[in-house]
């Protein structure tokens, strides 16, 4: 998979957006849903021209999904690595709806280089397992700096309940078998994405950098539904429920 230059470079950043998609979904069969009541809940809250917040925006997922739905709207995208940001860039090079940033949002600074003072939604999906609690937390109260009154925050990750062991032991053993299954049909997971942007004669800088931050992918802690939600009304939210859930993931969502 190569992308080019000239007339063949959307072309390029599409397929690396389609490849993106196929690898996340080997972890996520569900990763549409989750998206689709996501941007229900933008559109029952907030209505259909929101101005977004697309927090650790990866390739711009969310981004993509939020402007093929409401047209009006504008996103901002924040993440820190390289690589995936390319692709956002080359994606959205001539959208004039979309601002993306680079920031590290475990830098108590990274909200003064947003280009707006607050948001009507700020949505994040499979990004922020990668913080441990107490970072995460003190994440949740800059995010409520940034949403409005009446906004609306909303995170799609892995959410583990601990109080059920059993349950959770026989979900990962069905869903570890289906990615199994899945794998020897020809899916491929995160590391070999990874190797195949590193020969990727325009992705290959960018990926080297990406690992030079980040190192290889590590987890954060994945506390509760519960303790999301605790901690979202603890750092100003007045309401946070779940508002989707699978045996292994939640979209929790907090309203400002």
């Amino acid at each position: 998979m190569t992308t080019s230059t000239g007339t063949n470079a959307k072309t390029g950043w599409n397929t690396w957006q389609t490849s993106w998609d196929r690898q996340q979904e080997w972890y996520m069969p569900d990763r549409e849903e989750r998206f689709r009541i996501m941007l229900d809940m933008v559109e029952a809250l907030v209505g259909p021209a929101p101005r977004v917040l697309d927090l650790a925006c990866g390739t711009g997922s969310i981004t993509s999904r939020l402007l093929d739905r409401f047209p009006e709207a504008t996103s901002t995208g924040v993440d820190l690595d390289p690589a995936l940001l390319a692709i956002a860039e080359g994606t959205f090079a001539d959208d004039d709806r979309v601002t993306l940033v680079t920031a590290d949002l475990k830098d108590p600074q990274w909200i003064s280089g947003l280009p707006y003072g607050s948001y009507d939604a700020v949505l994040t999906a499979t990004a922020l397992h990668w913080l441990h609690s107490e970072p995460l937390a003190d994440l949740y109260g800059r995010i409520a700096e940034v949403v409005r009154d009446g906004g609306l925050f909303m995170n799609a990750d892995h959410m583990i309940d601990d109080s059920t062991p059993r349950i959770n032991a026989a979900e990962r053993a069905q869903r570890h078998a289906r990615m199994d299954q899945a794998k020897h049909g020809g899916a491929v997971d995160w590391a070999e994405w990874w190797q195949l942007a590193a020969q990727d004669p325009v992705l290959a800088g960018p990926t080297a950098r990406r690992f030079e931050i980040y190192g290889e992918h590590a987890e954060g802690d994945m506390p509760s539904a519960e303790w999301h939600a605790r901690v979202l009304r603890q750092k100003g939210f007045a309401e946070a429920r779940p508002v989707w859930c699978s045996p292994s993931d939640t979209l929790l969502l907090a309203l400002k």
